[in-house]
C-alpha cells in the first residue's frame, strides 16, 4: 500500500523493548522514519536500522523539546507532514485507516492534527478514569509547528494555520517494570513540582510567546493554574478519588487500580511534598524559589 507523505521522528535512549512495535506501526503509513538516538547502549539502533529507519546519534540537550526542534532544523525533511511519536507509542489500526483517508483531504489551511491518547498499563488498555480526556498535537505540516522554548511542560505550538482533530487513538503502552516506573516518576515529580510553583508564583521558567498554543494545551495550563491554588495534599487525594470513582477508573481492574494509585495518588502526593519542601525552605521569595528549582529540584 502507498505510504503517506509523512516523515516520522522518534527520539530514543535504550528503547529496545518498545522500538520494534513503534516502528513496525509507523512503517505501515509513513514515507520516511528518523530515529534520533542518544547513544543507546542496548539494541535500539540495531533494531531501528533493521526496520529501515535512518538513525542519527546526538547528545542529549537536556529536554525533548530541544532535541525535537534540532531534528526539525537539521534533518533533510522533504515531506509535507511530520509525525512525532515516542518509542513506547503506536497508532492503532483504526487511526492508521483514518489517517490514510482524511490526511490527504485536509485543506491547506489546516496545519496540525490533534490525536486522542489512549493509555495502556501493565499490558492492559485502560478504558476509564481520565484516559479518555488527553489529546495532543503529534502530526503537523512541516514548518507550521514547533516545540515552544520552555524549560519544562513543553508542547507543540502552531506557528501558522488551524488545527483539526481525528477520532481514533494512538496508544501509550510503556512496558517498563514497576521499579523503572517509580524511578522515572520520581524524576517527573521534581519537574511537576517546578511547574506548579511556576503556576502559583508566576516565575516564568523559560516561557516563550512565539506561536499559538493549541486549545487543548491552553486549557490544560488554565487547569494547572487552578490546581496550583488548591490546598496541598488534599488536592492530591481529591484528584485520586475523582479519577477512581467519578471517572470510573474502578472498572479497569487491578491494572487500573495500580495506575490510579501510582500515577494519580502516590505521584501527586510526592509532587505536593516537594512543593511543600520548597516553600518551607524558600518561603514566598521568588528568587529563592527559582534558585531552589534549578539547584535542588
Amino acid at each position: 500500500m502507498n505510504k503517506l507523505d509523512i516523515t516520522a521522528i522518534v527520539l530514543t535512549y535504550n528503547e529496545e523493548i518498545h522500538i520494534r512495535r513503534c516502528l513496525e506501526s509507523i512503517n505501515e503509513y509513513a514515507k520516511k522514519v528518523y530515529v534520533v538516538d542518544c547513544h543507546s547502549s542496548d539494541r535500539t539502533r540495531e533494531i531501528a536500522v533493521e526496520l529501515g529507519s535512518e538513525v542519527v546519534e546526538r547528545d542529549w540537550p537536556g529536554n525533548q523539546a530541544a532535541q525535537f526542534n534540532w531534528a526539525l532544523d537539521n534533518l533533510p525533511i522533504d515531506t509535507e507532514w511530520v509525525l512525532r511519536l515516542d518509542a513506547d507509542e503506536y497508532f492503532t489500526q483504526e487511526l492508521i485507516d483514518e489517517t490514510r483517508k482524511r490526511l490527504p483531504e485536509l485543506a491547506l489551511g489546516v496545519s496540525a492534527v490533534v490525536l486522542p491518547l489512549g493509555r495502556a498499563f501493565m499490558g492492559r488498555i485502560l478504558k476509564h478514569g481520565i484516559v479518555n480526556e488527553v489529546k495532543m498535537i503529534r502530526l503537523f505540516r512541516y514548518g507550521k509547528a514547533r516545540y515552544e522554548e520552555r524549560m519544562m511542560d513543553e508542547h507543540l505550538r502552531i506557528l501558522e494555520g488551524t488545527q483539526t482533530e481525528f477520532r481514533n487513538k494512538f496508544i501509550d503502552d510503556n512496558r517498563c517494570s514497576l521499579k523503572q516506573f517509580v524511578n522515572k516518576h520520581n524524576g517527573y515529580s521534581s519537574k511537576e513540582a517546578a511547574i506548579l510553583l511556576d503556576a502559583e508564583y508566576g516565575l516564568t521558567l523559560g516561557a516563550s510567546d512565539q506561536g499559538e498554543l493549541a486549545e487543548e494545551v491552553a486549557e490544560k495550563r488554565r487547569q494547572k493554574a487552578k490546581y496550583a491554588k488548591m490546598p496541598l495534599f488534599w488536592r492530591s487525594l481529591g484528584y485520586y478519588l475523582y479519577r477512581r470513582w467519578v471517572k470510573l477508573g474502578v472498572l479497569d481492574g487491578k491494572e487500573g487500580f495500580l495506575w490510579d494509585f501510582f500515577q494519580g495518588l502516590w505521584y501527586r502526593m510526592l509532587v505536593d511534598a516537594k512543593v511543600w519542601e520548597a516553600k518551607k525552605t524558600c518561603g514566598n521569595d521568588k528568587e529563592l524559589l527559582k534558585k531552589y528549582i534549578h539547584e535542588v529540584l
